[in-house]
């Protein structure tokens, strides 16, 4: 079995949106659950708090993190993000070819069934027939801004391309409650959650990454 890849640092400084008074950090700690799709293949995540180390080699897993309640309200986020080692640019609308640097996950349900799902694993979230999910991703041949069928969530997941495959570092906003009208149509209720996932198992290449300065507000 290849021996997996251990995170490095990115760069030589560590990219950090400020956290305004209005925004609330989201922070990278043992909050984060890890979900594996096979039995051998993971991908290493380093919790620092403000910052989170992503290392994936050949390999696709997800971690998920729940919110409180007193953030579901939540209409937009804020984070910074860098690639020092990229996927190839593939398709996001081919299952089993979508290979991505980074993905962020914005897991929505109406409130009641978020109430009623409490607690619930990200597997079963995001099989629920009333879930709705924004998956905002670094990677792929597709420009910026394009709004794509998810090949795995059907109906109720849509993938917005923030930045094509490469290495860089960035800033990013996003509006949750104009994404989710454009992808969905109406008004998002709760924001229960977010999953960030890397996968390079398609193109059995690497992927160095980090992110950092997760906000919402």
């Amino acid at each position: 079995m290849r021996q997996t890849l251990k995170c490095c640092l990115i760069f030589s400084f560590v990219l950090a949106l400020p956290v305004t008074a209005s925004a609330e950090a989201v922070s990278f700690d043992a909050g984060w659950k890890h979900q594996k799709f096979s039995l051998f293949s993971k991908n290493d995540y380093g919790y620092g708090g403000r910052s989170l180390s992503i290392g994936s080699e050949g390999s696709v897993s997800l971690i998920y993190k729940p919110l409180p309640e007193a953030q579901w309200g939540s209409t937009s986020a804020a984070w910074s993000w860098a690639v020092e080692r990229s996927v190839p640019a593939t398709d996001l609308r081919n299952k089993g070819g979508d290979d991505r640097n980074i993905a962020l996950y914005a897991v929505f349900m109406p409130r009641a069934e978020a109430t009623r799902l409490k607690g619930a694993s990200v597997a079963k979230l995001l099989s629920n027939d009333q879930v709705r999910v924004l998956v905002y991703v670094w990677g792929g041949s597709h420009k910026r801004g394009a709004s794509l069928a998810s090949p795995y969530l059907g109906a109720r997941g849509k993938t917005v391309v923030l930045r094509g495959a490469g290495t860089g570092a960035h800033n990013e906003n996003v509006d949750f409650a104009a994404d989710y009208k454009r992808a969905f149509g109406g008004a998002p209720e709760a924001l229960v959650g977010f999953a960030v996932s890397a996968d390079s198992d398609d193109t059995d290449s690497t992927i160095v990454a980090k992110m950092s300065g997760l906000t919402v507000k």
